[in-house]
């Protein structure tokens, strides 16, 4: 099975009210669209296509930069934002080979999804392969549906249920609005069908765009039997705006430190601890209150830090204890005592079972 993908982060992103790019605001200490890069993990990705637009030079560089090599990054840019269809055909120009003799499978992702988990992409991939799918998407059962394009099936009594559209929020009629299965904009395509129909669309709607929805319904009109996989919606939930942002961030703070809690860590109170997902812990480290542990940092086994601590891409040895401290780039020793109220600036280095005492500023490197 030969999987490629294709994420769509080359929007403004207007209602973040921010001179950064969208894709590039921080979950966790982890861009945005870099979490759904790494939701695609599991699929072994022949490619991975990040669609650029709106601050092009910036998310192809941060992307870049933190791109683990299996993902097989590649840019395409959408240099007019002229709507999800047109961003889809982008992408897919970056891909080798005439589409019509194609039938791998294409998933089509959004940027701004962070929480999305591997484990739902496979069910998506594996129901879209397993079941010879035209399209699988992705949907979700909400209570206010309000601003979400809605799941259009066929009457349970005489089509099974099956998914005949999507319709646009703007374009949808009062019964269709009442609709409260939505779609999440992540799908499932066999490239040969994508292709032909991506290049049928119309921007004849309320917005004047191209939508990637409608090729939904141009293939199941066209007899293609069309899928769906539902998830929770706490998942599949975009951002768009900073309390968004920080919803996210909650969760995915949750989940992290349940991970932690559940492989040896102790946390006196989970509520008031900040892990970044890119930080390493040891075997029974202790976090206590008010600990921010973040970027590339790396705490060793038995070690104690906090109340009131935070690190940023420091190394700490085994057995180390640290409190009430701020560091930066720094070392500290095994079984080294820092702290209360220590300040270790970028370079700096604690030797091992150094013992700082109160009010201890390091030099830097």
């Amino acid at each position: 099975m030969t999987v490629s993908v294709i994420v769509l982060a080359a929007g403004e992103g207007s209602r973040m009210r921010s001179a950064r790019p969208k894709p590039l605001h921080l979950i966790c200490g982890r861009p945005m669209v870099m979490h759904v890069i790494h939701a695609v993990h599991d699929l072994q990705p022949e490619r991975t296509v990040v669609v650029v637009g709106h601050g092009a030079e910036r998310v192809t560089k941060k992307v870049q930069e933190q791109s683990p090599e299996w993902a097989h990054v590649t840019f395409v840019e959408q240099t007019v934002q002229r709507g999800t269809g047109d961003a889809a055909m982008v992408g897919l120009s970056a891909f080798p080979g005439d589409d019509l003799d194609d039938t791998s499978t294409v998933v089509v992702l959004p940027g701004d999804t962070p929480l999305l988990q591997r484990e739902t992409l496979d069910a998506l991939v594996a129901a879209h392969v397993g079941n010879e799918y035209a399209a699988t998407l992705l949907s979700s059962v909400v209570d206010d549906p309000s601003g979400y394009g809605r799941v259009v099936r066929a009457p349970s009594k005489t089509g099974d249920g099956r998914v005949l559209r999507i319709v646009e929020q703007r374009d949808a009629n009062p019964e269709e609005r009442a609709i409260n299965e939505i779609n999440t904009s992540m799908y499932a395509f066999r490239r040969d069908l994508l292709g032909p129909a991506l290049r049928r669309l119309s921007p004849d709607n309320a917005q004047g765009e191209y939508y990637l929805t409608d090729v939904v319904g141009s293939l199941a009109a066209m007899g293609h039997r069309v899928g769906c996989v539902q998830a929770p919606a706490a998942e599949t939930q975009g951002v768009n705006d900073r309390w968004q942002l920080a919803l996210a961030e909650r969760e995915l703070r949750s989940r992290t430190n349940r991970h932690w809690l559940l492989n040896g860590v102790t946390m006196l109170d989970p509520r008031q601890t900040f892990v970044d997902v890119t930080v390493s812990l040891g075997r029974d480290v202790t976090l206590y209150p008010g600990t921010i542990l973040q970027g590339n940092t790396i705490v060793g086994d038995s070690c104690e830090i906090g109340p009131d601590t935070r690190l940023s891409d420091c190394t700490v040895g085994d057995g180390a204890r640290i409190e009430h401290t701020v560091g930066r780039d720094s070392v500290v020793g095994d079984d080294a005592e820092v702290g209360p109220f220590a300040f270790l600036p970028s370079g700096s280095a604690v030797v091992a079972g150094c013992v700082t005492g109160a009010f201890y500023t390091a030099s830097g490197g």
